[in-house]
């Protein structure tokens, strides 16, 4: 099989932390290949260095890391920058995955994967980003609902006027939900609707950062008057009489 696939419009820049030289050279050919430019580090103290210091559209990132773990690197990029995070990993344990997304990553890829996968999520997450980037660039837009307030403009949710600190996805998803109130989405809707790509992803994605939401905007998190379970079916962003 080609690994040529369409390139995207414009040149984006990739780090890829992963300590296995293999690893990192096969995703490394491949991203160039399709049109990428592609550094890479190969411990946690580099790549954390890179990836502040360099001007990245994407970063990679392997979690077994010599020095600095993976994701003690996602944590301290994360109150940096906003770049996409993409996890990669042949740890499978639903507790990793939910620790990795609670650090603030994108997106958890398990180890052994499809090129072409990988290849399809990356490609989601920029063109996430690129849209977030117009959005940014459009006059301010509020979205109001209850006590929430989002500004789109600047990507800030105040409660009750006080600043809930979203990660990327958890502001995502958000917006989402409160943007189609009382309106039911199941878990395969959401993850395409917003990581932007079709049952690829781990269900538990979803529910981590519903939870994680939850614990932000709702008074009481065990007890949701904003985002609803429905049982069976899915969730649903309704405002509290």
């Amino acid at each position: 099989m080609s690994l040529k696939e369409p390139v995207p419009k414009e040149t984006k820049r990739i780090l890829i932390i992963e300590d296995d030289s293999a690893i990192a050279g096969v995703e490394s050919d491949y991203l160039r290949a399709n049109g990428f430019v592609c550094d890479s580090a190969s411990d946690g103290d580099s790549g954390l260095e890179k990836s502040l210091r360099g001007k990245y559209d994407l970063v990679l990132l392997d979690l077994m890391l010599p020095g600095t773990d993976g994701f003690s690197v996602c944590r301290a990029l994360r109150e940096k920058s906003n770049v996409p995070i993409l996890i990669v990993s042949a740890r499978l344990d639903d507790s990793d995955k939910i620790r990795g997304l609670g650090c603030g990553a994108d997106d958890y890829i398990e180890k052994p994967f499809s090129l072409a996968v990988l290849l399809a999520r990356i490609q989601a997450h920029l063109a996430i980003r690129e849209r977030i980037s117009r959005a940014q660039k459009s006059p301010a837009e509020e979205i109001r609902a209850g006590k929430i307030t989002v500004n789109v403009a600047s990507r800030r949710v105040y409660v009750d006027g006080r600043e809930a600190a979203l990660k990327n996805k958890e502001y995502e998803l958000l917006v989402f939900l409160m943007s189609h109130r009382d309106m039911v989405f199941d878990r395969e809707t959401l993850y395409e609707e917003v990581w932007g790509l079709e049952t690829m992803g781990d269900n538990a994605t979803v529910a981590v950062h519903i939870n994680r939401i939850r614990e932000k905007i709702e008074e009481d998190p065990s007890d949701p008057e904003y985002i609803e379970t429905v049982w069976g079916a899915g969730y649903r962003f309704c405002v509290p009489e």
